[in-house]
Order: structure tokens, then C-alpha cells, then sequence
């Protein structure tokens, strides 16, 4: 298993964060298999606002948490291209 190591935020939101992969995965899928809970609920975590319009983040718990499902998720794409011969 790989070690992953979370460091401070980098400056604006989540989603400019993984701005890089995010038409490329599906949100509702990983929202529901990694934290149990809406799309809706991430999205807002993603945006940083709730949806009282209110400032929200992610707490460590679920940063580290989002951090594995991308891991794990690129470990299975990973193994998904190595089975085409």
C-alpha cells in the first residue's frame, strides 16, 4: 500500500486543486464508494460552500480520505491498462 503524506493547502479551493482531473471522474461515484454520502455533499466540499452558501472545507480526516480514493482509483486504472495486450 502506498504512503501518503498530506501537506497544508495550497492557496484557492479543492476543485482548483484537482482542477487538472476533473471532467475526467466521476464525483457521484467516488462520493458515494469512499465517504457514503451525496454528490451534492462533495461538490459543495469541492466548491467550499455549503448549501447555505456558507464557507466550507474539508476537515483532515477527509482530505486524507479523498487523498486515498485518488490513489486508490489511479491504482486501479493502473491495473485496468496493464490487462490490454
Amino acid at each position: 500500500m502506498a504512503t501518503m503524506i498530506l501537506t497544508k493547502e495550497k492557496a484557492g479551493t479543492m476543485k482548483a486543486q484537482l482542477s487538472d482531473i476533473l471532467l475526467s471522474i466521476s464525483w457521484a461515484d467516488l462520493s458515494k464508494k469512499y465517504f457514503g454520502k451525496s454528490n451534492s455533499w462533495l461538490y459543495h466540499k469541492l466548491d467550499g460552500i455549503d448549501g447555505n452558501k456558507k464557507p466550507t472545507e474539508f476537515t483532515e480526516e477527509e482530505k486524507y480520505k479523498l487523498k486515498g480514493a485518488l490513489c486508490d482509483l489511479a491504482d486501479r486504472i493502473r491495473k485496468a491498462a496493464d490487462t490490454i495486450q
